[in-house]
């Protein structure tokens, strides 16, 4: 695995800029090693995370707004306040019912969103 050092360790939001990731979809990158990562995920009402999966373990956080959450087939709406684990290799994806971000978090590193 590559490795990709650390961030710093005081991160201010303000200072990272937002990366356009799909249509009504942007995030941020914040704090990482090639440990673990912290991206910040913000979505447009309508935006669509794709059914995909990864190897990296994933913990999302709903900072704000609703959301359809599938993961290996289930759906379920959840809302500000709400999180949801994601295993290893499982197929997942998000539909935003109202405009919201989502906090993830990664297990490694997602090398792929450090490649631009």
């Amino acid at each position: 695995m590559e490795s990709f050092g650390s961030s710093k360790e005081f991160i201010k939001g303000d200072d990272i800029q937002w990366e356009v990731v799909g249509e009504g979809i942007k995030r941020k990158i914040l704090a990482y090693d090639d440990r673990v990562m912290l991206v910040n995920v913000h979505f447009e009402k309508g935006g669509i995370g794709t059914l995909h999966e990864h190897y990296h373990t994933q913990v999302t956080y709903v900072s704000s707004g609703k959301f359809d959450v599938t993961i290996s087939g289930v759906t379920q709406t959840l809302k500000e306040g709400d999180s949801f684990y994601i295993p290893p290799h499982a197929i997942h994806g998000v539909v935003c019912l109202e405009e919201g971000m989502l906090t993830d978090v990664f297990s490694p590193i997602r090398e792929d969103f450090m490649k631009k």
